[in-house]
């Protein structure tokens, strides 16, 4: 065999070896129950915080321990622990994104992302006439 041949067959396992992995490794949202389906395996789940059942915050075998309740975006809730100081402004923000698993009847993120609430709102804007601006030069 040629040497090209060689080079151009290592080529091709290793592009179908990286477009192998970059489809199974896809990461879309969840819900909880697909999740609950597959107990073990990593999720990514987004949905709003449950601020009318407790925060917890407490120390479990020398770590810091943070449990709250979380409805997914289809409506499903679960009771959700993770390991971790609670973030800062937890309470307003407007959606979580967890990144976990279940063990036993919870989910255990092993991460979370906060989105907060925009400081800003359409109100604040006001459309701005360019025709009738005067622009001052200094």
């Amino acid at each position: 065999m040629k040497k090209t041949h060689i080079i151009a067959i290592l080529f091709i396992v290793v592009a179908l070896g990286a477009i192998i992995s970059t489809v199974y490794n896809i990461d879309t949202y969840s819900s909880f129950s697909e999740a609950l389906e597959h107990p073990g395996r990593e999720f990514h789940i987004i949905g709003q915080l449950n601020r009318q059942k407790p925060i917890e915050e407490k120390l479990l075998d020398n770590a810091l321990v943070m449990t709250f309740y979380m409805t997914d975006s289809q409506g499903d809730e679960s009771q959700v622990m993770y390991y971790g100081s609670k973030p800062q402004d937890f309470e307003k923000s407007d959606q979580v994104v967890l990144i976990g698993k279940y063990l036993d009847d919870r989910f255990v993120a092993s991460s979370l992302l906060l989105k907060c609430p925009s400081k800003y709102s359409a109100d604040d804007f006001q459309p701005i006439d360019f025709e009738t601006t005067e622009i001052s030069s200094q």
